[in-house]
């Protein structure tokens, strides 16, 4: 018997204001508000509601089961393999939930038919796990299989591993946690027999993981050339075998982006339903999921891990530490030179926060800091009372508000720690791009969360401006940083001002961004007091709105500790849905109101 298994890796990096925890928008992804919205439309939605054009007649004469499976529009998550990162998982949450809803169906649709889920988990950030320290890689894993679980009901059989870099560290690190395979590329292992049935690792500490090694061939036409403008084509590929008589079972593994399927691809989503419509009536052929193989077929052969290896470097995984040549325009010189000091700068950091979170965590904590850490896992996609909750559970004095408050910032220093080392950070070819941008973004809140920012901001700006490309005058990450990454003002007091606005234009709001909202007063004074969703952290402000539409501005002090300076804001600096909402509000008066 020949099985087929697709797998989707559907990723997004996090994309969210540290501070606001809210996507801001990106003129990139026109004529959507940012690009999650954008490849949410594009591919992950229609994935969730895919229409095959055409229809092979000889389908319809299958088993009601199979075509059931090929009906004209149809949830591909209930077909398919597939991961999601717990990052996107946080924006589908608010921004898409039927697609993330969608995905739970698929998954629960798969365990009825195969025994079996679609669904495997990831690391719960999008790092290199081989370049983590063990701590850390064991936090990512952790995380990301309680996330899981939170989310699907269900222990994770399988892991996909961010860029599929691996190593023998990692690979033992995720069996220690009771994984039981992952998928690799073909090139990633050494000794297999080319069946594509699943291989077994064994580390050298004993522990074994099974390896479900994908068709590197198709998965390369898939992504890079014209399989997805063909169902006819594409089904071709998916049975080699067609009609033959097989000695021995034969698995066939397409796993690419999933974002292949619509958005790097037009109607690929489409093109993949038909082919799976086309191959239906195949006798020895038929669809299956990695975790269903690997239990129906347990790997004896043993291989050899190639170590360290990736699937998007021809290097290892030097893409993501130095100027190895891989870059996203071949056309182009290679100058990545910066990606070498951008790590090396944000591993000094972390090291950094990690002293701090370790000193004061284990005054603060009952537990292990480390351990706690890792339990957060179970809450860190929440807000508001469930790390309000976490934090009292953990804590030496639950009575105690201000040990309280700063465990729920250290373990917010944690995840903005974590977050430093996004991988795409490094994946592409200039430091001057958005990616870098975001992680910085992390590294200013590390050293606001860290509470050592006035001390330690000058050295990182030094450290980071080794990062560069070497041309003259060409950016540097410290320029990055200073530019576009270190807050200009007070988020608090920017809420602030916003809620002050919307209180004096009829339209008062008790939640702003990731900040709960209490306003008092009047068109004289405003009294409002913010409190941060993640942190706990409250603030209260006394301010006056001052004229309306383009002439708007209010002026607002921090009233927390005594008396603070006055200070004016303009509407461009209020939260954009705070703008967007004044912006309504005064458009038969003033439609400049943000100009």
């Amino acid at each position: 018997m020949h099985s087929l298994i697709v797998h989707q890796h559907l990723y997004q990096p996090p994309r969210e204001d540290p501070w606001l925890e809210v996507v801001q928008t990106e003129l990139s992804a026109a004529p959507e508000h940012d690009w999650n919205a954008r490849i949410n439309r594009e591919c992950y939605a229609r994935l969730a509601r895919a229409e095959a054009h055409h229809r092979d007649p000889r389908a319809a004469a299958h088993d009601s089961e199979a075509h059931a499976g090929v009906a004209r529009v149809v949830n591909l998550y209930a077909w398919c393999s597939f991961d999601v990162g717990a990052t996107l998982c946080e924006w589908l949450d608010h921004a898409a939930p039927d697609t993330l809803r969608a995905m739970q169906e698929g998954d629960a649709a798969s365990v009825k038919r195969w025994g079996h889920g679609n669904a495997i988990a990831a690391p719960y950030h999008h790092v290199i796990l081989p370049l983590a320290s063990p701590r850390e890689r064991r936090t990512e894993i952790r995380w990301g299989l309680r996330d899981f679980r939170r989310r699907f009901g269900r222990d994770a059989e399988g892991i996909w591993l961010p860029e599929c870099a691996a190593d023998e560290d990692t690979l033992d690190a995720v069996a220690a946690e009771g994984v039981r395979f992952t998928i690799l590329a073909p090139y990633q292992v050494k000794g297999h027999d080319g069946s594509g049935m699943p291989v077994l690792w064994r580390g050298a500490a004993g522990r074994m993981l099974t390896i479900v090694p994908y068709d590197g061939s198709l998965a390369g036409d898939v992504a890079f050339g014209g399989l997805l403008g063909n169902p006819q084509a594409l089904a071709q590929r998916f049975t080699p075998y067609r009609d033959a008589v097989l000695a021995s079972p034969r698995c066939t593994t397409l796993a690419t982006d999933g974002e292949t399927f619509g958005h790097h691809h037009k109607s690929g989503d489409s093109t993949l339903l038909e082919a799976l419509a086309l191959i239906s009536h195949h006798s020895n052929t038929r669809i299956t999921n990695a975790a269903a193989m690997v239990a129906a077929h347990p790997a004896t052969q043993e291989v050899q891990l190639v170590s360290p290896s990736a699937w998007s470097c021809a290097h290892g995984i030097e893409r993501w530490r130095s100027n190895c040549g891989c870059r996203l325009d071949g056309g182009k010189p290679a100058r990545q030179q910066w990606r070498g000091p951008l790590r090396v700068a944000l591993e000094q950091l972390a090291a950094h926060a990690n002293e701090v979170y370790e000193r004061e965590g284990t005054t603060i904590f009952r537990d292990n800091p480390w351990d706690v850490r890792d339990a957060y896992g179970d809450v860190v996609a929440q807000d508001g009372e469930a790390l309000a909750s976490f934090a009292r559970n953990a804590v030496v004095d639950a009575t105690n508000n201000e040990q309280v408050l700063r465990a729920r910032e250290l373990l917010e220093l944690q995840r903005a720690t974590l977050r430093l080392f996004t991988s795409c950070a490094w994946f592409f070819d200039e430091v001057d791009r958005i990616e870098v941008r975001q992680v910085l973004r992390y590294a200013a809140r590390v050293l606001e969360l860290s509470g050592t920012g006035s001390r330690l901001t000058p050295d990182v700006v030094q450290w980071l401006t080794a990062a560069t490309n070497g041309l003259p005058g060409a950016a540097t990450a410290g320029d990055v940083f200073v530019r576009d990454a270190l807050p200009h003002r007070d988020q608090a007091l920017r809420v602030a001002a916003a809620a002050m606005a919307c209180a004096a234009a009829g339209t008062p709001a008790s939640r702003m961004a990731t900040y709960d909202i209490q306003t008092i007063g009047t068109e004289a004074e405003w009294q409002v007091s913010v409190t941060h969703r993640r942190t706990g952290a409250a603030s209260r402000f006394t301010g006056v709105v001052h004229g309306r539409g383009a002439a708007l501005n209010v002026r607002l002090h921090n009233t927390q500790h005594g008396e603070g300076a006055w200070e004016v804001v303009h509407p461009h600096e209020f939260p954009e849905d705070a703008a967007r909402t004044l912006l309504a509000r005064y458009a038969n008066d003033d439609t400049a109101l943000l100009g």
